[in-house]
C-alpha cells in the first residue's frame, strides 16, 4: 500500500495532478482564515469553545464543520461550498420532474454545460441570501446562536452596520464562487472531485484540535474527571469498527447478472456475453442525513423563539424534546433519513428507463422477462437495498451522539466517530484512491491493494478528467504558495514574541 503512494510521484501525469490538487486545497484553506473586515471573530469562536454539547446550535456547528471552521473565525470564505451544493442538489431534483431541464441534460455537453451556467446563477443567488442572513445574525447573535450574550463575549460587529452588510454579502459570495472555480479546476486538471475534496480538507482541518483534546481526555490533570484505559479501548475498537462498516457499505453492490442475446448485424456477431448491473446498497449516499438533521433543527428553532417570545413554556419544552439526547429527537431522526433515503432512490433511479434501456440493447435478466416485469424486479430489489442503506446511515448518525451523552466524550472528538462527517470523508477518500489506483493500473504498477482491489472498484476511468496541468505550472504555484507560507510563518512569529 506505502509502495502505491511512491509509484504515484512516478507517473508524470499523476504527480502533476497530485501536486496541482494540493496546492489548490491550500489555497482553499487560507480562505478560511482570513477575516471580514469589520467582524471581530474571538466572541464567537469563545462561545463555540464554551459549548459542551450539540445544544440549540446544533445547525450552525454542522455548517461550521463543512466549511472548515470558517464560519466561526467570520473568514470570507464562511458560507463555504455549501450554497454551490444546493443549487446542484436543486437541479439534480428538478431535471427529474421539469421536463425542460430532463431534455437538456440529454443534449450532451452542450446542455450539461447550460445545467452548470444554470447552477452557477443560482449559487450566487443563493450566497447573497444567505449572506445577508448571516451578517444580521452576527449583528444580533443572540437570533442565531441560542445563549449568546453580548455584555458577556462581547461584540462581533464593530463597524456600520449597512455598510459592513453590503461588504460582507459581496466578499462571502466572492469566496464561495472561488472555492467553486477550485473545485472544478481540481475535478478537471487534478485527481478527485473537486467539491467533495474542499469538503473534506474542511472536515479534517479540525484533527490538530480533536488530538488535543483527545490527550486531555485521557491525560487530564489530578483531580479532574477523564477516561481510563478501559473506554479507551472501546473507543479505538469502535473507530475501527465504524470506518470497516462504512468501507463495506459504500463500496456494498448487489450485482443483477444480465444476459445480451446474440445478434447478427451485417457479417458480426454482437452481443452473446454476460454481464451485471451494479445497484448500491446505500445509493443515496450521505444526502439523507444531510437533510435529516437540517429539517428536523428547523422546528425546533422556530418553536423555541416562539415559546421564549409569548412566554409558553409548552412550546419550550417540546422544542427542548427535540434537541439531542431526547428519544423523540433519535425518532424524528430515523423516519427523517428513512423518508429521504427512499425519496432520493425514488427521484434518481428509475427502474423503467433502465429495463427499456437493457430491452433495446438485446439484455435480459435470467429468469425476468423483459420490459415492465423487469423494471418491477430491480423496484422490488432496490427497495430492500434502501432500507438496509437507511438502517446503516441511521446507526452510523447516531454513533456520536452515544459518545457525546453516555461517555462524555467533547463534540468534536464524538463527530470523527460516525455522523455525516465521517461519512464525507471515508466516501471521497475511496473515490479518490480509485482515481490513482487506475492511473497505476494503466502504467503497469501496483495498486493500493497487491492481492486484488477492493470489491467495487473499477480498472477503469471513473470520471472524464481534463488535460493535467504542466509540471511548469505547478512549480510557479508552489511557489507561489510556498512565498505565501513563508511570509504567514515571519508575520506569526513576529506577533507572537511581539506579545
Amino acid at each position: 500500500m506505502f509502495s502505491a503512494f511512491t509509484n504515484s510521484m512516478k507517473i508524470p501525469e499523476l504527480r502533476s495532478r497530485i501536486l496541482y490538487t494540493l496546492g489548490l486545497l491550500f489555497v482553499a484553506r487560507v480562505g478560511a482564515h482570513f477575516p471580514l473586515p469589520g467582524l471581530d471573530p474571538h466572541p464567537l469562536q469563545q462561545f463555540f469553545a464554551d459549548q459542551t454539547s450539540g445544544g440549540a446550535s446544533a445547525l450552525v456547528g454542522l455548517y461550521n464543520m463543512f466549511t472548515g471552521g470558517a464560519l466561526v473565525k467570520g473568514a470570507v470564505c464562511a458560507l463555504g461550498i455549501m450554497p454551490y451544493i444546493s443549487a446542484s442538489i436543486i437541479f439534480q431534483l428538478m431535471t427529474a420532474v421539469v421536463p425542460a431541464l430532463s431534455r437538456l441534460q440529454q443534449e450532451g455537453d452542450v446542455g450539461r454545460q447550460k445545467l452548470t451556467q444554470y447552477t452557477r446563477y443560482l449559487t450566487v443567488i443563493i450566497c447573497l441570501v444567505q449572506g445577508v442572513l448571516l451578517i444580521l445574525a452576527l449583528e444580533n447573535p443572540a437570533r442565531l446562536f441560542a445563549g449568546f450574550d453580548i455584555n458577556h463575549y462581547g461584540q462581533i460587529v464593530i463597524v456600520g452596520k449597512f455598510w459592513f452588510l453590503i461588504q460582507s454579502t459581496v466578499f462571502m459570495t466572492a469566496g464561495t464562487l472561488l472555492l467553486m472555480w477550485l473545485g472544478e479546476q481540481i475535478t478537471q486538471r487534478g485527481i478527485g472531485n473537486g467539491v467533495s475534496l474542499l469538503i473534506t480538507i474542511g472536515i479534517l482541518a479540525d484533527i490538530p484540535g480533536a488530538a488535543v483534546a483527545t490527550y486531555q481526555l485521557f491525560f487530564a490533570p489530578v483531580g479532574v474527571a477523564k477516561l481510563g484505559p478501559p473506554q479507551a479501548i472501546i473507543m479505538c475498537a469502535l473507530f475501527v469498527v465504524v470506518i470497516m462498516g462504512i468501507i463495506a457499505v459504500t463500496q456494498g453492490q448487489r450485482k443483477i447478472p444480465v444476459q445480451y442475446a446474440k445478434r447478427v448485424v451485417g457479417q458480426k456477431v454482437y452481443g452473446g456475453q454476460s454481464s451485471f448491473l451494479p445497484l448500491k446498497v446505500n445509493y443515496s449516499g450521505v444526502m439523507p442525513v444531510i437533510f435529516a438533521s437540517a429539517i428536523l433543527l428547523f422546528p425546533q428553532q422556530i418553536m423555541s423563539q416562539l415559546g421564549a417570545a409569548f412566554n409558553l413554556k409548552f412550546l419550550v419544552e417540546f422544542a427542548n424534546n427535540l434537541l439531542r439526547g431526547h428519544w423523540t429527537y433519535y425518532v424524528g431522526m430515523t423516519t427523517l433519513i428513512l423518508f429521504f433515503s427512499y425519496f432520493w432512490v425514488s427521484v434518481m433511479f428509475k427502474p423503467i428507463q433502465i429495463a427499456d434501456d437493457l430491452k433495446k440493447y438485446g439484455g435480459y435478466v435470467p429468469g425476468v422477462r423483459p420490459g415492465e416485469p423487469t423494471a418491477q424486479f430491480l423496484d422490488f430489489i432496490m427497495t430492500r437495498l434502501t432500507l438496509a442503506g437507511a438502517i446503516f446511515l441511521t446507526v452510523i448518525a447516531v454513533i456520536p451522539d452515544v459518545l457525546l451523552f453516555q461517555l462524555q466524550v467533547p463534540p468534536r472528538i464524538a463527530y470523527f466517530f460516525g455522523g455525516t462527517g465521517m461519512l464525507i470523508t471515508v466516501g471521497v477518500i475511496l473515490d479518490t484512491m480509485r482515481q490513482i489506483e487506475t492511473f497505476l493500473l494503466q502504467r503497469h504498477y501496483d495498486g493500493f491493494l497487491k492481492k486484488g482491489r477492493i470489491r467495487g472498484r473499477s480498472t477503469s476511468a471513473a470520471v472524464a478528467m481534463g488535460e493535467a496541468a504542466d509540471m511548469k505550472t505547478v512549480g510557479v504555484l508552489w511557489l507561489t504558495l510556498g512565498t505565501i507560507f513563508l511570509i504567514g510563518i515571519i508575520a506569526w512569529l513576529v506577533r507572537h514574541f511581539a506579545l
